[in-house]
Protein backbone atom coordinates (compact mmCIF):
# COMPACT_ATOMS: atom_id res chain seq x y z
CA UNK A 1 0.00 0.00 0.00
CA UNK A 2 1.00 3.61 -0.29
CA UNK A 3 0.17 6.59 1.83
CA UNK A 4 -0.51 9.89 0.13
CA UNK A 5 3.16 10.12 -0.88
CA UNK A 6 5.88 7.54 -1.29
CA UNK A 7 8.48 7.39 1.44
CA UNK A 8 11.70 7.50 -0.58
CA UNK A 9 13.45 10.76 0.21
CA UNK A 10 14.50 13.21 -2.51
CA UNK A 11 17.94 12.81 -4.05
CA UNK A 12 20.47 15.48 -3.12
CA UNK A 13 21.81 17.75 -5.89
CA UNK A 14 25.36 16.50 -5.21
CA UNK A 15 24.37 12.85 -5.61
CA UNK A 16 22.35 13.62 -8.73
CA UNK A 17 25.31 15.45 -10.28
CA UNK A 18 27.67 12.57 -9.46
CA UNK A 19 25.28 10.03 -10.96
CA UNK A 20 24.89 12.09 -14.12
CA UNK A 21 28.62 12.68 -14.46
CA UNK A 22 29.38 8.95 -14.40
CA UNK A 23 26.13 7.84 -16.11
CA UNK A 24 25.17 5.75 -13.09
CA UNK A 25 21.73 4.99 -11.67
CA UNK A 26 20.67 5.68 -8.10
CA UNK A 27 18.52 3.25 -6.16
CA UNK A 28 16.52 3.09 -2.97
CA UNK A 29 14.52 0.51 -1.04
CA UNK A 30 11.14 0.60 0.67
CA UNK A 31 10.34 -2.22 3.11
CA UNK A 32 7.09 -3.00 4.91
CA UNK A 33 7.14 -4.90 8.22
CA UNK A 34 4.73 -6.70 10.50
CA UNK A 35 4.44 -5.83 14.20
CA UNK A 36 3.80 -8.77 16.54
CA UNK A 37 3.36 -9.12 20.26
CA UNK A 38 6.50 -9.20 22.43
CA UNK A 39 5.64 -12.72 23.65
CA UNK A 40 2.87 -14.17 21.46
CA UNK A 41 3.38 -14.60 17.69
CA UNK A 42 0.19 -12.72 16.71
CA UNK A 43 0.09 -9.29 15.10
CA UNK A 44 -0.57 -6.29 17.33
CA UNK A 45 -1.90 -2.79 16.67
CA UNK A 46 1.10 -0.91 18.06
CA UNK A 47 2.14 1.24 15.11
CA UNK A 48 1.36 4.55 16.85
CA UNK A 49 3.29 3.52 19.96
CA UNK A 50 6.21 2.39 17.80
CA UNK A 51 6.26 5.65 15.86
CA UNK A 52 6.38 7.54 19.16
CA UNK A 53 9.56 5.60 20.01
CA UNK A 54 11.34 6.16 16.69
CA UNK A 55 14.39 8.48 17.12
CA UNK A 56 13.98 11.89 15.56
CA UNK A 57 16.78 11.36 13.04
CA UNK A 58 15.04 8.27 11.60
CA UNK A 59 11.52 9.67 11.34
CA UNK A 60 11.82 11.02 7.76
CA UNK A 61 12.32 7.44 6.58
CA UNK A 62 9.50 5.81 8.60
CA UNK A 63 5.75 5.96 7.99
CA UNK A 64 2.43 4.25 8.55
CA UNK A 65 1.20 1.41 6.41
CA UNK A 66 -2.36 0.26 5.73
CA UNK A 67 -3.01 -1.64 8.97
CA UNK A 68 -2.14 -0.78 12.57
CA UNK A 69 0.05 -3.88 12.77
CA UNK A 70 2.31 -2.67 9.94
CA UNK A 71 5.02 -0.07 9.48
CA UNK A 72 7.18 1.01 6.53
CA UNK A 73 10.68 2.39 5.99
CA UNK A 74 12.28 4.01 2.96
CA UNK A 75 15.99 4.50 2.38
CA UNK A 76 17.42 7.69 0.92
CA UNK A 77 18.60 7.29 -2.70
CA UNK A 78 22.10 5.83 -2.97
CA UNK A 79 24.76 5.20 -5.58
CA UNK A 80 26.79 2.61 -3.69
CA UNK A 81 25.49 -0.67 -2.26
CA UNK A 82 27.52 -0.17 0.92
CA UNK A 83 25.72 3.11 1.54
CA UNK A 84 22.36 1.48 0.89
CA UNK A 85 23.21 -1.38 3.24
CA UNK A 86 24.29 1.01 6.00
CA UNK A 87 21.13 3.11 5.60
CA UNK A 88 18.90 0.05 5.80
CA UNK A 89 20.77 -1.40 8.80
CA UNK A 90 20.18 1.87 10.62
CA UNK A 91 16.48 1.86 9.72
CA UNK A 92 15.86 -1.80 10.54
CA UNK A 93 17.78 -1.73 13.81
CA UNK A 94 16.32 1.59 14.92
CA UNK A 95 12.79 0.45 14.13
CA UNK A 96 13.29 -2.93 15.83
CA UNK A 97 14.50 -1.10 18.96
CA UNK A 98 11.50 1.25 18.82
CA UNK A 99 9.14 -1.72 18.44
CA UNK A 100 10.62 -3.40 21.50
CA UNK A 101 10.28 -0.25 23.56
CA UNK A 102 6.61 -0.22 22.52
CA UNK A 103 6.10 -3.82 23.65
CA UNK A 104 6.20 -5.50 20.25
CA UNK A 105 8.59 -7.06 17.74
CA UNK A 106 9.44 -6.20 14.14
CA UNK A 107 9.15 -8.96 11.51
CA UNK A 108 10.38 -8.83 7.92
CA UNK A 109 7.85 -11.34 6.56
CA UNK A 110 5.33 -11.27 3.72
CA UNK A 111 2.22 -11.95 5.83
CA UNK A 112 1.26 -13.00 9.35
CA UNK A 113 2.67 -16.51 10.01
CA UNK A 114 0.62 -17.15 13.15
CA UNK A 115 -3.10 -17.21 13.78
CA UNK A 116 -4.61 -14.09 15.29
CA UNK A 117 -7.43 -11.60 14.86
CA UNK A 118 -7.57 -9.30 11.86
CA UNK A 119 -6.13 -5.91 12.72
CA UNK A 120 -7.74 -2.54 12.09
CA UNK A 121 -6.91 0.16 9.57
CA UNK A 122 -4.64 3.06 10.37
CA UNK A 123 -6.89 6.08 11.01
CA UNK A 124 -6.21 7.79 7.70
CA UNK A 125 -8.99 9.22 5.46
CA UNK A 126 -7.52 7.62 2.34
CA UNK A 127 -7.36 4.18 3.91
CA UNK A 128 -10.94 4.51 5.13
CA UNK A 129 -12.03 5.39 1.58
CA UNK A 130 -10.17 2.32 0.32
CA UNK A 131 -11.91 0.06 2.81
CA UNK A 132 -15.28 1.62 2.01
CA UNK A 133 -14.87 1.01 -1.72
CA UNK A 134 -12.93 -2.27 -1.83
CA UNK A 135 -13.98 -4.04 1.36
CA UNK A 136 -11.79 -6.52 3.18
CA UNK A 137 -9.23 -7.31 0.49
CA UNK A 138 -6.33 -7.44 2.98
CA UNK A 139 -7.39 -9.97 5.62
CA UNK A 140 -5.20 -10.88 8.54
CA UNK A 141 -2.47 -8.76 10.05
CA UNK A 142 -0.97 -7.19 6.95
CA UNK A 143 0.81 -7.88 3.65
CA UNK A 144 4.42 -6.70 3.58
CA UNK A 145 6.54 -6.23 0.46
CA UNK A 146 9.76 -4.76 -0.91
CA UNK A 147 9.85 -1.97 -3.49
CA UNK A 148 13.03 -0.89 -5.27
CA UNK A 149 13.33 2.53 -6.93
CA UNK A 150 15.85 2.94 -9.78
CA UNK A 151 16.45 6.29 -11.44
CA UNK A 152 15.48 6.86 -15.09
CA UNK A 153 16.21 9.82 -17.39
CA UNK A 154 12.59 10.63 -18.31
CA UNK A 155 9.08 9.09 -18.26
CA UNK A 156 9.01 8.14 -21.94
CA UNK A 157 12.19 6.13 -21.54
CA UNK A 158 10.83 4.74 -18.29
CA UNK A 159 7.75 3.36 -20.08
CA UNK A 160 9.97 1.52 -22.56
CA UNK A 161 11.98 0.10 -19.68
CA UNK A 162 8.73 -1.13 -18.10
CA UNK A 163 7.95 -3.03 -21.31
CA UNK A 164 11.33 -4.76 -21.24
CA UNK A 165 11.16 -5.54 -17.52
CA UNK A 166 8.02 -7.67 -17.78
CA UNK A 167 9.60 -11.10 -18.50
CA UNK A 168 12.22 -10.75 -15.75
CA UNK A 169 10.02 -9.85 -12.80
CA UNK A 170 8.76 -13.38 -11.92
CA UNK A 171 12.37 -14.40 -11.26
CA UNK A 172 12.86 -11.53 -8.82
CA UNK A 173 9.53 -12.39 -7.18
CA UNK A 174 10.66 -16.00 -6.70
CA UNK A 175 13.92 -14.89 -5.10
CA UNK A 176 12.03 -12.68 -2.63
CA UNK A 177 9.52 -15.38 -1.56
CA UNK A 178 9.14 -15.19 2.22
CA UNK A 179 5.57 -16.02 3.24
CA UNK A 180 4.87 -19.77 3.24
CA UNK A 181 2.89 -19.57 6.50
CA UNK A 182 -0.43 -17.88 7.14
CA UNK A 183 -2.67 -18.22 10.16
CA UNK A 184 -0.42 -20.87 11.72
CA UNK A 185 -0.19 -23.28 8.79
CA UNK A 186 1.88 -23.92 5.68
CA UNK A 187 -0.15 -22.66 2.71
CA UNK A 188 1.67 -24.74 0.11
CA UNK A 189 2.97 -21.51 -1.47
CA UNK A 190 6.41 -19.96 -1.05
CA UNK A 191 4.71 -16.55 -1.21
CA UNK A 192 1.16 -16.65 0.10
CA UNK A 193 1.27 -12.86 0.30
CA UNK A 194 1.40 -12.80 -3.50
CA UNK A 195 -1.84 -14.76 -3.74
CA UNK A 196 -3.68 -12.54 -1.26
CA UNK A 197 -2.24 -9.39 -2.83
CA UNK A 198 -3.70 -10.32 -6.22
CA UNK A 199 -7.22 -9.75 -4.86
CA UNK A 200 -6.82 -6.03 -5.47
CA UNK A 201 -8.16 -4.99 -8.89
CA UNK A 202 -4.99 -3.22 -10.11
CA UNK A 203 -2.43 -5.81 -8.97
CA UNK A 204 -0.68 -7.70 -11.75
CA UNK A 205 1.92 -7.52 -14.51
CA UNK A 206 2.49 -4.16 -16.14
CA UNK A 207 0.66 -4.11 -19.49
CA UNK A 208 2.60 -3.54 -22.69
CA UNK A 209 2.64 0.24 -23.12
CA UNK A 210 2.76 2.21 -26.37
CA UNK A 211 3.96 5.46 -24.82
CA UNK A 212 3.94 7.58 -21.69
CA UNK A 213 0.67 9.07 -22.92
CA UNK A 214 -0.77 5.54 -23.07
CA UNK A 215 0.43 4.98 -19.49
CA UNK A 216 -1.31 8.15 -18.29
CA UNK A 217 -4.48 7.28 -20.20
CA UNK A 218 -4.63 3.87 -18.52
CA UNK A 219 -4.26 5.51 -15.10
CA UNK A 220 -7.11 7.92 -15.87
CA UNK A 221 -9.30 5.11 -17.18
CA UNK A 222 -8.64 2.94 -14.13
CA UNK A 223 -9.51 5.81 -11.80
CA UNK A 224 -12.68 6.51 -13.79
CA UNK A 225 -13.66 2.83 -13.59
CA UNK A 226 -13.48 2.91 -9.81
CA UNK A 227 -10.77 0.22 -9.71
CA UNK A 228 -8.46 2.63 -7.88
CA UNK A 229 -8.81 5.87 -5.96
CA UNK A 230 -5.65 7.52 -7.26
CA UNK A 231 -2.30 6.83 -8.91
CA UNK A 232 -0.91 5.49 -5.62
CA UNK A 233 -3.19 2.47 -6.08
CA UNK A 234 -1.57 1.49 -9.37
CA UNK A 235 -0.22 -1.80 -8.02
CA UNK A 236 1.41 -3.16 -11.17
CA UNK A 237 4.58 -5.17 -10.51
CA UNK A 238 6.56 -2.30 -12.02
CA UNK A 239 5.45 1.29 -12.56
CA UNK A 240 6.71 4.84 -12.81
CA UNK A 241 6.90 6.64 -9.51
CA UNK A 242 4.28 9.36 -9.20
CA UNK A 243 6.66 11.55 -7.18
CA UNK A 244 10.24 10.79 -8.25
CA UNK A 245 12.12 10.19 -11.53
CA UNK A 246 12.32 6.45 -10.95
CA UNK A 247 11.02 3.10 -12.05
CA UNK A 248 9.53 1.35 -9.02
CA UNK A 249 9.88 -2.43 -9.07
CA UNK A 250 7.45 -3.97 -6.61
CA UNK A 251 9.71 -6.89 -5.95
CA UNK A 252 7.59 -9.25 -3.92
CA UNK A 253 7.73 -10.19 -0.24
CA UNK A 254 9.89 -8.26 2.18
CA UNK A 255 12.95 -10.45 2.72
CA UNK A 256 14.10 -11.72 6.13
CA UNK A 257 17.68 -10.50 5.78
CA UNK A 258 19.19 -7.32 4.42
CA UNK A 259 21.61 -9.50 2.47
CA UNK A 260 18.68 -10.66 0.34
CA UNK A 261 17.20 -7.17 0.04
CA UNK A 262 20.48 -5.61 -1.10
CA UNK A 263 21.08 -8.43 -3.57
CA UNK A 264 17.67 -7.94 -5.17
CA UNK A 265 18.08 -4.16 -5.25
CA UNK A 266 21.45 -4.48 -6.98
CA UNK A 267 20.00 -6.87 -9.56
CA UNK A 268 17.06 -4.53 -10.13
CA UNK A 269 19.38 -1.58 -10.79
CA UNK A 270 21.64 -3.59 -13.10
CA UNK A 271 18.58 -4.86 -14.95
CA UNK A 272 17.18 -1.36 -15.48
CA UNK A 273 20.63 -0.13 -16.59
CA UNK A 274 20.94 -3.02 -19.04
CA UNK A 275 17.46 -2.40 -20.42
CA UNK A 276 18.25 1.31 -20.88
CA UNK A 277 20.92 0.23 -23.37
CA UNK A 278 18.29 -1.89 -25.13
CA UNK A 279 15.91 1.07 -25.27
CA UNK A 280 18.61 3.33 -26.72
CA UNK A 281 19.40 0.73 -29.37
CA UNK A 282 15.73 0.68 -30.43
CA UNK A 283 14.73 -2.67 -28.91
CA UNK A 284 11.01 -2.76 -28.26
CA UNK A 285 10.85 -5.99 -26.29
CA UNK A 286 8.58 -9.01 -26.70
CA UNK A 287 4.86 -8.58 -26.15
CA UNK A 288 4.55 -11.51 -23.77
CA UNK A 289 0.89 -12.37 -23.33
CA UNK A 290 -0.82 -11.39 -20.10
CA UNK A 291 -2.00 -14.96 -19.31
CA UNK A 292 1.54 -16.28 -19.70
CA UNK A 293 2.92 -13.54 -17.45
CA UNK A 294 0.27 -14.36 -14.86
CA UNK A 295 1.26 -18.03 -15.09
CA UNK A 296 4.92 -17.11 -14.51
CA UNK A 297 4.05 -15.00 -11.47
CA UNK A 298 1.82 -17.77 -10.09
CA UNK A 299 4.69 -20.24 -10.52
CA UNK A 300 7.04 -17.84 -8.69
CA UNK A 301 4.56 -17.55 -5.81
CA UNK A 302 4.00 -21.31 -5.66
CA UNK A 303 7.57 -22.61 -5.93
CA UNK A 304 9.71 -19.65 -4.95
CA UNK A 305 13.41 -20.03 -5.60
CA UNK A 306 13.67 -23.70 -4.70
CA UNK A 307 11.28 -25.04 -7.36
CA UNK A 308 10.54 -24.38 -11.00
CA UNK A 309 10.06 -21.11 -12.81
CA UNK A 310 8.68 -20.31 -16.24
CA UNK A 311 11.25 -19.19 -18.79
CA UNK A 312 9.22 -16.68 -20.78
CA UNK A 313 11.69 -16.74 -23.68
CA UNK A 314 11.25 -20.46 -24.30
CA UNK A 315 7.88 -21.00 -22.53
CA UNK A 316 9.40 -23.94 -20.69
CA UNK A 317 9.72 -24.56 -16.97
CA UNK A 318 13.26 -24.51 -15.62
CA UNK A 319 14.77 -24.55 -12.13
CA UNK A 320 14.18 -21.12 -10.64
CA UNK A 321 17.82 -20.92 -9.57
CA UNK A 322 18.90 -21.36 -13.18
CA UNK A 323 16.65 -18.47 -14.19
CA UNK A 324 18.18 -16.29 -11.48
CA UNK A 325 21.69 -17.16 -12.67
CA UNK A 326 20.57 -16.34 -16.21
CA UNK A 327 19.45 -12.90 -15.01
CA UNK A 328 22.78 -12.32 -13.22
CA UNK A 329 24.71 -13.27 -16.36
CA UNK A 330 22.57 -10.93 -18.46
CA UNK A 331 23.19 -7.91 -16.22
CA UNK A 332 26.82 -8.69 -15.32
CA UNK A 333 28.33 -5.80 -17.35
CA UNK A 334 26.17 -3.29 -15.47
CA UNK A 335 26.93 -4.92 -12.13
CA UNK A 336 30.60 -4.37 -12.94
CA UNK A 337 30.10 -0.81 -14.17
CA UNK A 338 28.23 0.18 -11.00
CA UNK A 339 30.85 -1.49 -8.80
CA UNK A 340 28.37 -4.09 -7.50
CA UNK A 341 29.64 -7.38 -8.92
CA UNK A 342 31.80 -8.44 -5.98
CA UNK A 343 29.10 -7.81 -3.37
CA UNK A 344 26.43 -9.42 -5.53
CA UNK A 345 28.59 -12.52 -5.97
CA UNK A 346 28.99 -12.86 -2.20
CA UNK A 347 25.32 -12.24 -1.48
CA UNK A 348 24.21 -14.64 -4.21
CA UNK A 349 26.40 -17.36 -2.69
CA UNK A 350 24.85 -16.69 0.72
CA UNK A 351 21.34 -16.92 -0.69
CA UNK A 352 22.25 -20.17 -2.43
CA UNK A 353 23.62 -21.72 0.77
CA UNK A 354 20.87 -20.44 3.09
CA UNK A 355 17.89 -20.67 0.78
CA UNK A 356 15.08 -18.17 0.35
CA UNK A 357 13.12 -16.85 3.29
CA UNK A 358 10.36 -19.35 2.51
CA UNK A 359 12.81 -22.27 2.43
CA UNK A 360 14.41 -21.22 5.72
CA UNK A 361 11.05 -21.01 7.47
CA UNK A 362 10.10 -24.44 6.17
CA UNK A 363 13.45 -25.88 7.25
CA UNK A 364 12.68 -24.77 10.79
CA UNK A 365 9.25 -26.39 10.66
CA UNK A 366 10.80 -29.62 9.36
CA UNK A 367 13.01 -29.72 12.45
CA UNK A 368 9.93 -29.55 14.68
CA UNK A 369 10.10 -25.82 15.44
CA UNK A 370 6.59 -24.51 16.22
CA UNK A 371 5.19 -21.50 14.40
CA UNK A 372 5.96 -19.36 17.46
CA UNK A 373 9.60 -20.42 17.11
CA UNK A 374 9.59 -19.41 13.45
CA UNK A 375 8.30 -15.99 14.49
CA UNK A 376 11.12 -15.75 17.05
CA UNK A 377 13.60 -16.57 14.30
CA UNK A 378 12.09 -13.94 12.01
CA UNK A 379 12.36 -11.28 14.73
CA UNK A 380 16.03 -12.08 15.31
CA UNK A 381 16.79 -12.26 11.59
CA UNK A 382 15.07 -8.93 10.93
CA UNK A 383 17.43 -7.39 13.47
CA UNK A 384 20.42 -9.02 11.74
CA UNK A 385 21.16 -11.40 14.59
CA UNK A 386 21.10 -14.62 12.52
Amino acid sequence: MEAAAEGTTTISPQLAARAERHDLLTLGIEEEYLLVDAVEPRGVETVEAVLDEVPEELRPGVQHEYLRSQIEVASPPQLELVGLYDAMVTLRTGLADAAERAGSRLLAVGCGPAAGPNTRLVDDPRYHRMRERFGDLSPGQGLCGTHVHVSIPDPETGVRVLNLLRPWLPTLQAAAANSPLFGGRDTGYASWRSMMWERWPTVGPTPYLRSHEHYLTLIADLEASGAMLDEGMLYWYARLSANYPTVEIRMGDVTPTLDDAILLAALARALVATLLHEVRSGTEGPEVSHPLLMAAHWRAAKDGLEGLGLDLATRETRPAWRLLRQLVDYVRPELERHGDLQMVTVLLDRLRSRGSGAARQRALLAKGTPVAGVVDWLARTTRGEM
